[in-house]
């Protein structure tokens, strides 16, 4: 007789009663912070692990303390769902929380640079609502268990307003200006993920100030450089955010690069990246949902940085050619 297939999930099926109503309310909010998600009325799954299976444990002990009723089940779907239907709700759930994450990261990111009508929070004040966030995006990934793509995203985010809340001192072996001829085979660093910004750097480097670049992906601010690396759009980098410029316009500034042509494309990616409608670029919505798309296909930055290149390589000769 063959062996049975191990399950994979853990059930929790439960019946609460109408009063007392906070504990309804307790348990639903102690059911989305283990990160199980429901499958239908009453039942809540988790990937089955020791972790998971204790946890749901405490669970099904509230419930019985306030007179409900609870089961702890191990399972396998054989009909009706399929693993992959369950783990797309999980990837759901996750993405949701990613993406209600990324929005107040990017709330903070504007408060920081203040409006017409706000004048900028507060360094203190920004650093608090930065601690904030970097919890509540641990407590996500640690119930993560599928991993979801907006994860990154958020990181980013935070990555960039700790650059911009921990200014340092230029670095002294880089030149306020640097001619493109000086600049030959290169290690560039950046951080993993990359985005719009990244990209867009990335193709700039390579297409217009080192043609031999190579590029280096890296963890983020903790990454020491070794010798004769330039970093850019990360903490510390010698190419970064500088006021409201984003590092496609520090590159083009820092290096000359003039053309009508690379400056309709530094303000398409500044209006993506800092998303403060500077110069708001009717092209806007089509290459961030572009850019995003790429990253939703690739999870390998080189893959991504192949596939951006191509996008920003047309986009160069339609402006370069366009009347």
């Amino acid at each position: 007789m063959p062996e049975a297939t191990p399950s994979r999930w853990l059930l929790l099926i439960h019946q609460i009663p109408p009063k007392p109503a906070y504990l309804r309310v307790k348990v639903g909010r102690r059911l989305q912070g283990l990160g199980a998600v429901p499958i239908k009325n009453s039942v809540y799954v988790l990937p089955r692990s020791e972790q998971a299976l204790e946890d749901f444990q405490w669970v099904r002990r509230e419930i019985v303390a306030g007179h409900g009723d609870a089961t702890v089940c191990e399972a396998r779907f054989l009909q009706g769902h399929s693993d992959a239907d369950v783990e797309a709700l999980f990837t759901v759930a996750r993405d949701a929380e990613y993406a209600s994450l990324s929005e107040d990261a990017r709330r903070l990111e504007r408060a920081l640079v203040g409006s017409r009508k706000r004048a900028p929070i507060g360094a203190e004040q920004a650093k608090q609502a930065l601690s904030r966030l970097r919890k509540q995006l641990a407590d996500v990934v640690a119930v993560d268990f599928f991993g979801g793509s907006g994860r990154e995203a958020v990181e980013g985010v935070l990555a960039e307003i700790e650059a911009r809340l921990r200014p340092v001192p230029a670095r002294t072996d880089v030149q306020e200006t640097v001619s493109t001829h000086g600049i030959r085979g290169r290690t560039w660093v950046t951080r993993r993920g990359i985005h719009v910004d990244r990209i867009a750097s990335a193709w700039l480097i390579r297409r217009f100030i080192d043609a031999e670049a190579r590029f280096k992906f890296v963890s983020g601010h903790e990454y020491a450089p070794e010798d004769g690396e330039l970093r850019f759009d990360m903490f510390q980098a010698e190419f970064t955010h500088d006021g409201d410029l984003c590092t496609f316009e520090v590159l083009l500034r820092h290096f000359g690069l003039k053309e009508a042509a690379l400056r309709n494309l530094g303000q398409i990616v500044h209006d993506i990246d800092l998303k403060d409608a500077k110069f708001a670029r009717p092209e806007v919505v089509g290459l961030d949902g572009l850019i995003a798309g790429i990253a939703m296909r690739h999870k390998e930055d080189e893959a991504r940085l192949s596939e951006g290149a191509a996008v920003f390589d047309s986009l160069y000769e339609y402006f370069r050619k366009k009347r």
